[in-house]
């Protein structure tokens, strides 16, 4: 592992100076990077209280507690597809929408960097209603209401302090999230312990089928499928000769395994702590304020802790986010994007924090990430097969006619085709309560009513890496085939 990283990263990347790459190929003699650097750098993002938070409103669709810690073992098995599309930046040195200009075109896979552009936004705000959230139960643990004033306050002030680690790049967040770590285990651990002493079995009744699979996309969109879309803006500072399973493996250990450990310790927290009606609140955390198992002064220094972690993991959105505009065409700086990012998401969560329940919003912007990124997913993972792991990383930069990628005008109209009919069937198979009947006949007509519920099915996830991949496959595998061999003859 690199325990010194100013003794061997290039002047371009050092811990606690501003980044200078964007989406520009890493040359050979700055990839500094080990998979189990990476895999530190994820784990540290990984040990994080969104996770607790997500095991906790996973009990409140209804399950017990052995059946709620089946569906977050299963569900993020998911992160070896981020393993999988962490696999590209060491060949072609780029980030994931640079490299996405393989399957789509450089022009066509705008419309997909838009797509993941937004969904970073959306997560972005995500962890700063949680940073909010946690805020108000200090201001509450110190005597002071939760007045709009203070609310507005704690928006602005958290903006303004999550710009810091993504403004200053790539080496400073590996150093800082590897340094964050250790506390946050131990705090976790102390957790832990009060859990032991008071959490108790849910009682729930039998989990319909169609429960079941509502639950399981619920946390495989909020485990690895969630972020395949940013691995390779991380790997990309890996050697080109590096091992593909010491990559896999190593990110699967560093994410997978945390991210069960604090969804479970969510799952148990969840029996003890709050209400189900708490938890599906304004504040999640507010059910840290309606419980009596844990005392008020680990109460304030478990929210303080959980302030700087959320800090943490917004960093690696905000990263992403910025490279993925460069990768839409946008002459703007990396950390630029970075204060733009944060101005939108200032908004956005002044919004949220006024006008919304935090579990309906996450639930609901769950649907909305499945329904593009699983066929997306499933398409790039697919080309890359196709491509046996091969790729021009100049001719990925090359957003003219002259792109080995440009297909048609610069769109490969097969992987757009693909991406609606893989957007479709994940539409159809969703369990998202706010769609219209037309939109989800799928997991309507296979819906059941359990305790005066209407119950759907969700196989979302599934259908949309399935058609996505298949139908890439079957409408642009030839093509693909065809252009390899052509760049491999002008190489």
């Amino acid at each position: 592992m690199v325990t010194d990283l100013v003794d061997v990263l290039p002047v371009d990347d050092l811990p606690f100076h501003v980044e200078q790459h964007g989406i520009d190929v890493i040359p050979a003699s700055e990839r500094w990077a080990t998979p189990r650097a990476i895999a530190g750098l994820w784990a540290g993002a990984s040990v994080n209280i969104e996770y607790l938070v997500y095991g906790a409103i996973l009990m409140t669709f209804g399950f017990s507690l052995t059946d709620a810690v089946i569906l977050i073992v299963v569900g993020n098995l998911s992160w070896v597809l981020v393993g999988l599309a962490s696999l590209q930046g060491p060949t072609a040195g780029t980030t994931t929408f640079t490299i996405n200009r393989a399957p789509f075109g450089p022009r066509g896979s705008r419309a997909m960097a838009l797509c993941n552009w937004l969904t970073m936004i959306g997560f972005e705000a995500e962890g700063l209603i949680l940073i909010v959230g946690a805020g108000i139960v200090l201001a509450a643990k110190a005597g002071v209401h939760a007045s709009a004033g203070l609310k507005v306050g704690l928006v602005v002030a958290a903006v303004a302090v999550q710009v810091v680690l993504p403004y200053l790049g790539h080496a400073t967040m590996t150093r800082v999230l590897r340094w964050l770590i250790a506390p946050f285990v131990a705090i976790y651990v102390v957790l832990a312990g009060f859990s032991v002493g008071h959490a108790h079995a849910v009682s729930a009744p039998a989990a319909s089928w169609q429960l079941w699979t509502a639950g399981l996309a619920f946390t495989i969109a909020l485990s690895g499928l969630g972020w395949t879309e940013n691995g390779n803006d991380y790997s990309r500072y890996l050697p080109a000769g590096v091992s593909g399973r010491s990559v896999v493996g190593w990110l699967f250990v560093g994410t997978a395994l945390p991210e069960i450990a604090l969804m479970t310790l969510g799952a148990a927290v969840f029996s003890f702590v709050g209400s189900a009606a708490s938890w599906n609140g304004a504040n999640p955390f507010g059910a840290f304020l309606d419980q009596h198992a844990l005392p008020g002064w680990f109460v304030v220094v478990f929210m303080a802790f959980v302030v700087v972690q959320l800090f943490g993991i917004n960093s690696l959105d905000l990263y992403s986010s910025g490279v993925t505009l460069q990768a839409m065409g946008l002459r703007i700086r990396r950390y630029h994007a970075v204060l733009l990012d944060s101005a939108i998401c200032l908004g956005i969560t002044v919004y949220a924090v006024f006008n919304s329940q935090f579990s309906t919003l996450l639930k609901d912007f769950v649907t909305i990430v499945i329904v593009w990124i699983a066929p997306w997913c499933g398409i790039f993972l697919t080309d890359w097969l196709l491509r046996k792991g091969r790729y021009d990383p100049l001719g990925l930069q090359d957003t003219t006619g002259s792109s080995p990628y440009w297909s048609t005008g610069g769109v490969v109209w097969a992987a757009l085709g693909a991406q609606v009919l893989g957007g479709i069937a994940a539409l159809a198979s969703s369990s998202a309560s706010f769609l219209p009947s037309w939109a989800n006949p799928i997991s309507r007509h296979t819906s059941t009513t359990s305790m005066g519920f209407l119950q759907l099915s969700d196989v979302s996830v599934f259908l949309g890496l399935g058609v996505g991949a298949l139908a890439y496959l079957a409408l642009g595998g030839a093509a693909v085939r065809r252009q390899e061999a052509r760049r491999l003859r002008l190489a």
